[in-house]
């Protein structure tokens, strides 16, 4: 395979696909790394997508995203970019296999990944029982019995959030540090259930995507019609972007031009979760084609 490009993106999510498409239809020579472990591959289906309205899948949307921007020749590797560089305007990424490729033009949806710890049978389940985000799923769980499975602060905060949607909430604490007493108040004041102890295993159906409820350490069956997880601590990877210089905010997240999506590092843009927003699939798709037609912008530029 060659490995000069016109562009380079870094990251086959739902932002790195939708760029790819834009590009490929300029008629760019593309490259898209793809290290295949981003939230869009544990997603069992996304509720909230227009077209969509029965979910779709981030398999569903990943498989037709690869094969429309294949159309328009868009090329994919399965790797792990773990170095970046710059020598005078040409962008050198070596990967986990040893390969190099370059490219003038760097597209960054690298991603964010939840911490989910590995509590048996809670992976089927996510997207079509278990669900992570409030604004994306909260409508899932209207008047239903609601278990938030979480960590200290974080889990509560979510267990407060979702009480908008239902007044039947259990917020297990799983592995966090105990809730100040005040927290504790607010959550006695809209009803809330609070524990302090880990879980062994969630409880499924016939299915092992239908959430019954978890499994305590102490014994203890909490019965449950879905549930969220809220751990602290998920990754934003954004250490390949600071390789190359790129802005950081203390959050971790990219800073970049809103309207163009380039960051401070002339010709580095980045799309999706690793910007500051709400972390939607929609906006991601948005990002990443506002990525790809700034791109092109300069590439022509370039050339005259």
């Amino acid at each position: 395979m060659n490995n000069s490009y016109d562009c380079i993106v870094v990251g086959g999510g739902i932002a790195g696909l939708q760029a790819s498409i834009q590009l490929g239809r300029y008629n760019h020579n593309v490259l898209v790394i793809d290290s295949n472990d981003g939230r869009s591959t544990i997603c069992r289906s996304y509720h909230n997508i227009l077209g969509y309205p029965d979910g779709v899948s981030g398999e569903t949307l990943r498989s037709l995203g690869k094969s429309h921007a294949a159309k328009y020749g868009v090329n994919f590797i399965n790797d792990r970019v773990t170095d970046a560089s710059k020598n005078n305007s040409l962008f050198t990424l070596k990967c986990e296999s040893g390969g190099t490729y370059r490219a003038e033009k760097i597209l960054l949806a690298t991603g964010v990944m939840d911490r989910i710890p590995d509590i048996p049978n809670i992976f089927p389940c996510l997207g079509i029982s278990i669900y992570v985000c409030p604004d994306c799923d909260g409508y899932e769980v209207k008047d239903k019995s609601v278990i938030v499975l979480g960590a200290g602060a974080t889990g509560a905060n979510l267990a407060l959030t979702l009480s908008y949607w239902t007044s039947k909430i259990t917020y297990i604490n799983h592995d966090g540090h105990d809730i100040d007493e005040n927290v504790k108040v607010k959550l006695g004041k809209k009803g809330i259930r609070y524990l302090k102890e880990g879980i062994k295993e969630v409880l499924t159906g016939e299915e092992p995507s239908e959430f019954k409820g978890v499994k305590l350490n102490n014994g203890e069956n909490v019965e449950g019609d879905r549930a969220f997880i809220a751990f602290s601590g998920n990754e934003v990877r954004t250490d390949l972007a600071t390789q190359l210089g790129v802005e950081r905010l203390e959050n971790k997240h990219l800073n970049i031009n809103f309207r163009t999506k380039e960051t401070n590092v002339l010709n580095v843009w980045a799309a999706g979760d690793i910007l500051p927003h709400s972390e939607q699939v929609t906006i991601a798709m948005g990002d990443g084609i506002q990525a790809a037609i700034w791109m092109h912008k300069s590439i022509i530029n370039d050339c005259h």
